[in-house]
């Protein structure tokens, strides 16, 4: 349920509602919106008896939400949510770029990498630190090294740092090197990680997995909202097909989709929807005429030599292009890029 309350509900009014809430055992979410605060409600396994709050004052409305997804959804909140993290955001005018290797390798790597995206325009600094692979004998990341190479990177250029998460024992370490969690696409259905995301309140770049449904993708977020952390940002990445030419079927119309039933930012990954660096640029152009609100793309200096990922990373020069290259397709849908 959502309760609605008037343009000019004082403080007071809304804390008697979310005290109701409460004493009713269920879970207020405060939502502030451009004309009115509305009031969601959780925890409830059963349909509330809108009688109770429509007497209380400063209420005017209640509405029940009939999707699984309460937080996320539109119907709780219609304006779009921005996530501003640094000197950058999500789901603003401007799109967000995040971009670097797929793994930090080495400190002089990192560096170079993170003033070659920052001159480019990007305001958001990728690289794995803890990589989760398929193989256990593939490179696993540098761990807390990458993460101090990933955190100077950062002090030194003014980047913001997106890394991922690999489980809830380095959660907290990965938290204090970083802007960003990225919680990757193995981890999507982890739901005592994501709620431990959700209790930590930093920023939270969530990504679908290979096979994920759109409303399981909104059903993850939801677990992270409902531990009181409304900063996410979800990432379509692409998902298993019977496609063999690409190593995943990029689905763009998860992005216009889900901005229909959801405020949350959604950015698109190219360079995991296709695994091809040279599929990447045409993708990443469609996927902001498609309404992405970023992207995220994997940057290499020599990608032939990568420990993980090369195939799909763009080199410096084509990583420039493309940039470039964006500022027409951001136009085209009244956006900016940095």
């Amino acid at each position: 349920m959502l309760i609605l309350l008037k343009t000019d509900a004082s403080r007071k009014e809304i804390e008697t509602v979310k005290n109701r809430v409460t004493e009713l055992g269920f879970t207020p979410h405060e939502i502030p919106g451009v004309q009115r605060v509305a009031i969601g409600i959780t925890g409830n396994k059963a349909k509330v008896d809108s009688e109770i709050f429509l007497t209380l004052p400063g209420v005017v409305d209640c509405v029940s939400v009939s999707k699984p997804f309460k937080l996320v959804s539109r119907d709780f909140k219609p304006e779009q949510t921005v996530v501003a993290v640094g000197k950058g955001s999500f789901g603003g005018k401007e799109i967000g770029i995040i971009a670097g290797p797929c793994s930090v390798e080495s400190r002089s790597q990192i560096l170079e990498v993170a003033e070659l995206v920052k001159s480019a325009g990007a305001k958001f600094l990728r690289g794995g630190a803890f990589k989760p692979r398929t193989s256990p004998y593939a490179f696993q990341g540098l761990k807390l090294e990458g993460l101090e190479y990933l955190k100077e990177a950062a002090e030194r250029t003014g980047l913001s740092v997106v890394t991922e998460v690999k489980d809830a024992e380095t959660l907290s370490l990965v938290a204090e090197h970083s802007d960003i969690l990225q919680i990757g696409a193995r981890n999507m259905y982890n739901f005592s990680l994501l709620e431990k995301a959700g209790e930590l309140g930093k920023p939270v770049l969530l990504k679908r997995s290979f096979a994920a449904t759109i409303e399981e993708l909104l059903m993850a977020a939801e677990y992270i909202l409902s531990k009181g952390n409304y900063n996410v940002i979800l990432c379509e990445r692409g998902i298993r097909t019977f496609e063999t030419y690409t190593r995943n079927t990029l689905d763009l119309n998860a992005v216009p989709l889900i901005k229909k039933l959801s405020h949350l930012p959604i950015i698109v990954d190219p360079s995991h929807g296709t695994g091809a660096w040279d599929l990447v640029p045409p993708l990443a152009q469609a996927a902001i005429v498609a309404g992405a609100d970023g992207l995220m793309m994997e940057v290499h200096l020599h990608p032939e030599a990568a420990l993980s990922d090369g195939f799909q990373s763009l080199k410096p020069d084509t990583f420039l292009r493309l940039m470039n290259s964006l500022r027409s397709a951001a136009e085209l849908v009244g956006r900016t890029m940095p």
